[in-house]
């Protein structure tokens, strides 16, 4: 979502911030800017689209300055347009956002009856318009703006800027991201570690209610109440690998090629290189005591949470519900004393998720969660956080992410079964055998990507497109058709295979192409029965299967994928590949914006 940046420096501001706002590139934006104070005088350029447009505008309307704030917008209040776009000035004040002030009305009713009126369509710039009413009252640049973060409502990560004010920047945390970074001399603001990886490696993040007032000199943190606090300092890995597209085209073709690596990587971590056993961090969990695990995630990571759904009840018949985080406590479900509450966020910081477990903190036994960022708020406010360390995932649709996601979960389940007792050493031993060997069968699969471009192109000429599966390769539908609607933008749906025949089928004729998700499981046969429903119906079916599969159900279809056998415990993570190489090459295809599709952004920070 909007990525935010500030920099008190010893250079120029400018082209610090536009190179940490190519780097925030990635959770999505339709317009960008940036604020400069030089000489004391405050300054901001803006422009709509790419941030090439906003340099285009720097070349022929430099901003000098080395204090500055720059921000990448995803739009909520009000369309994409300059006018819109951040920072949002009033007079002496400038603000970057993000988030949703959700009393922005009622702000801007009393700055209305102040006299005050407003020029944009978004709440933000009630927060710099108040702000400025603080200012013309007396107020100092710290005390105006610690009264209007005292009067906002909703979720924000805010960074200000003063006209007069070279040497000073406000920063506040709400339900949204925002960490400090510190140099020689410098201080920084930030959305996350990735923004400041090009001018510090030493940061600290901002907890719930935080606010900071940072000069190059020091960096004063206070708490929701008023109280000064330290927060840690950590270091951090920046490099320029983390967003760099190594030769690839798209950060997602990248990102799909590196899944054998992280998942070499994921596997490593939770087990010992000559153990059969699954060790997890401190303070770890025995899952003998634990009578139901409820899973809460959104979007891909929600059918991560699909497919643990059957592994947990399968392997470990330990009972399971999931659910979407958006939907979750409003729903307000009652909480059994021995429930394991367990979240899975990419980023970490993913706004309904992590509403969700504050929800649950105080109810659940035990809060666990999946994350990819260790320091994100979802993991520093759970009890267990399991790190799923596919590095940084900068394509917004998820690849590797997913695929170490479900790992990592395989993993958690497996450990569930053998503290449960409802499988013996040995059983575990050759599930982490078949683990250990997933990343080479994985690299044999991509071997798939030259057929699945030659499909891509008449799959990009489809409106509509279904995907079935069944078993735990219902979810991998799920996650197939999502990936297509997401960068390829045409409409996908997936359904369970025995569901097609209670409605869904009257979609089928020649023009609908039908993806059929089908390993040789114990459900292959009635997968293929269902298929066979499909293709009497004229429907033009593309099966993914393996060799086997091939063999046996490939007539009559219209194209078959194979790819490499694997155990039915291990299909999901397999099968995602194809998933992931259909959507990326028939999005080429089509021409789309393959790793920053539109309307949408990488980390949702917002409810």
């Amino acid at each position: 979502m909007c990525g935010i940046i500030g920099v008190l420096s010893n250079h120029e501001a400018a082209p610090l911030l536009v190179e940490s706002l190519k780097r925030l590139e990635y959770r999505g934006y339709d317009s960008a800017g940036i604020a400069t104070v030089d000489g004391g005088r405050l300054d901001r350029r803006r422009a709509v689209g790419k941030l090439v447009n906003l340099q285009d505008r720097l070349v022929h309307a430099p901003l000098a300055g080395k204090s500055g704030i720059g921000h990448t917008r995803w739009a909520t209040h009000g369309a994409p347009n300059e006018a819109n776009a951040h920072p949002h000035r009033a007079a002496g004040v400038a603000v970057v956002h993000n988030g949703i002030i959700e009393n922005f009305r009622a702000l801007r009713d009393f700055l209305a009856r102040q006299g005050i009126g407003y020029e944009t369509d978004t709440d933000t710039e009630t927060v710099a318009l108040l702000a400025q009413y603080h200012l013309d009252q007396g107020l100092s640049p710290r005390e105006a703006a610690r009264e209007t973060i005292a009067r906002l409502e909703g979720a924000y990560a805010l960074c200000f800027l003063f006209d007069g004010e070279g040497d000073l920047l406000i920063a506040a945390r709400k339900g949204s991201p925002l960490a400090v970074g510190y140099g020689e001399g410098e201080t920084f603001v930030g959305s996350d570690a990735i923004a400041l990886a090009p001018i510090t490696d030493r940061i600290a993040y901002l907890e719930e209610g935080d606010w900071a007032v940072l000069t190059r000199a020091s960096v004063e943190i206070r708490d929701a109440d008023g109280q000064q606090v330290s927060r840690e300092i950590r270091r951090i890995e920046g490099g320029s690998a983390a967003t760099d597209k190594g030769g690839y085209k798209h950060f997602m073709a990248k990102e799909i090629a590196e899944q054998p690596t992280v998942l070499q990587g994921a596997l490593a971590h939770y087990i010992a290189q000559d153990a059969d056993a699954v060790t997890l961090p401190d303070p770890g969990i025995d899952f003998a005591s634990v009578e139901r695990l409820t899973m809460v995630a959104c979007g891909t990571a929600y059918y991560a949470c699909m497919v643990a759904k059957y592994w947990f009840e399968q392997v470990a018949r330990l009972p399971v519900e999931i659910d979407v985080a958006s939907e979750f406590r409003y729903r307000e479900p009652p909480v059994t004393e021995g429930t394991v509450a367990l979240f899975v966020s990419q980023s970490g910081e993913t706004a309904d998720t992590l509403a969700a477990l504050r929800y649950m903190a105080g109810k659940a036994a035990r809060i666990v969660s999946v994350v990819n960022v260790p320091e994100s708020s979802i993991a520093r406010e759970s009890d267990l956080a399991l790190p799923i360390l596919a590095g940084a995932e900068i394509g917004v649709a998820s690849t590797k992410a997913f695929t170490c996601q479900l790992t990592t979960l395989a993993l958690l389940a497996l450990k569930a079964a053998r503290d449960r007792g409802e499988i013996d050493a040995a059983t575990l031993a050759d599930h982490l055998r078949e683990l250990r060997q997933l990343p080479g069968t994985m690299n044999a699969a991509l071997a798939i990507e030259e057929t699945t471009r030659a499909l891509a192109t008449d799959l990009a000429e489809a409106r509509d497109i279904l995907f079935l599966g069944r078993g735990a390769m219902y979810p991998l539908a799920h996650e197939g058709a999502l990936k297509l609607k997401e960068i390829s933008y045409i409409h996908a749906e997936a359904y369970a295979s025995g569901e097609l025949k209670h409605g869904p089928i009257a979609l089928v004729d020649a023009h609908v192409p039908v993806i059929v998700m089908a390993p040789t499981d114990p459900l292959f046969d009635k997968t293929v029965s269902n298929m066979q429903e499909v293709m009497a119906r004229g429907g033009k079916v593309l099966l993914v299967t393996d060799e086997e599969g091939a063999r046996t159900a490939a007539d009559g279809t219209w194209k078959v994928l194979t790819l490499p056998k694997v155990s039915p415990f291990l299909a999901p993570i397999l099968y995602a590949i194809p998933a992931q190489l259909l959507a990326y090459h028939t999005a080429i295809a089509k021409g789309t914006d393959v790793d920053q599709p539109r309307n949408l952004a990488k980390s949702v920070t917002v409810e």
